[in-house]
């Protein structure tokens, strides 16, 4: 966008002296006008219709517009090209992700617990732009399978080799949340989030959830926990003893009470998700609760143009100086 701009408005006090240069110009000219007597105004109708008599007349109000232009020559005339520029600063975000044997129920159809929640979690990271995420796995134990990053590319890597029985099996909550804090807690970035993603109730680690809720509280941590699975029973494959993949029904279990407090605590939200719509729905809630903070700022280039100004008052000055000596030289 390109504006006009005067850089020293206060010189702008000094066209105050044209009015009183007109009127004395006036007072002047009428004391001193002189007369020629003709018979008739027949004989010199059309004298004063011509371009030279035209300028002879006008002469002071060329030099009077010189002057004008070297005022606004003085106010230092500028074209302001604004522009503006934003910059984004990410949050943080850590993925915390059970991969417990319970994620193997197929009751997110046709696929497990699991695949599914991977895939919705590879959406989301899809979604980001400057944020740096990072990967917690936990069953029985816990660990950071990716930390934080903005190489969205690695993490989905590691995301995809994610797989059941990676770690011994159970559910270690505390742990998981201990071991995202952790990793989360030194973290420049003014908003931190953990979003803790399970199936199951806390059955193993030495670590209980309300006390590594309460250390995420501690070091500012925002933590969003997430139910899955449907409710009721759930289809949860096994082999026979031939080797035959069998499904069975199995309560689905999952605390939500524990997850719920978890958020709470921390000023996060619960969800439940019941299947990949579902899931979808809850990543796609919390990116537009927690979104990248964007701040503007306006800068401008600024080309002088005085310049100009100066040329075209000389061209005027010069021109009516010269021609007064010249070509509308009139008699006393």
């Amino acid at each position: 966008m390109k504006t006009f701009h005067f850089a020293s408005q206060g010189y702008f006090f000094l066209l105050i002296l044209i009015p009183f240069l007109i009127a004395w110009y006036i007072f002047v000219k009428k004391r001193g006008q002189r007369f020629i007597f003709y018979s008739s105004k027949q004989l010199i109708k059309d004298s004063d219709r011509t371009v030279k008599a035209f300028f002879i007349k006008n002469l002071f109000f060329i030099k009077l517009a010189a002057l004008v232009l070297f005022i606004l020559a003085l106010t230092r005339p500028q074209i302001l090209n604004y522009y503006d520029r934003e910059s984004k600063k990410g949050i943080d975000i850590l993925i915390s992700l059970d991969i417990s044997g319970s994620m193997a129920s197929i009751d997110f159809k046709p696929r497990n617990r699991l695949e599914v929640a991977k895939e919705v979690i590879t959406g989301f990271i899809k979604k980001r732009e400057t944020d740096r995420m990072g990967l917690v796995i936990f069953a029985g134990t816990s660990y950071t399978k990716c930390p934080l990053t903005v190489d969205y590319e690695m993490l989905s890597y590691f995301l995809e080799e994610t797989s059941i029985g990676e770690l011994e099996d159970g559910t270690a909550l505390g742990m998981a949340l201990a071991t995202s804090v952790n990793r989360i807690r030194y973290s420049r970035s003014r908003t931190k989030i953990i979003i803790l993603l399970t199936d199951g109730v806390n059955n193993r680690g030495e670590i209980d959830p309300r006390d590594a809720a309460k250390i995420a509280k501690d070091f500012n941590v925002k933590v969003y926990t997430i139910g899955v699975g449907t409710r009721g029973k759930a289809p949860y494959p096994v082999k026979d003893s031939f080797g035959r993949v069998q499904y069975m029904m199995v309560d689905v279990e999952i605390d939500e009470e524990l997850l719920k407090e978890i958020a709470n605590n921390t000023g996060g939200l619960y969800f439940r998700a019941t299947g990949k719509d579902s899931l979808q729905r809850i990543f796609s809630e919390i990116d537009r609760w927690e979104k990248t903070e964007i701040s503007t700022r306006r800068y401008y280039n600024a080309r002088d143009i005085y310049l100009y100004f100066i040329i075209a008052a000389f061209a005027l000055f010069l021109f009516a100086e010269f021609g007064k000596r010249t070509i509308f030289r009139v008699l006393p």
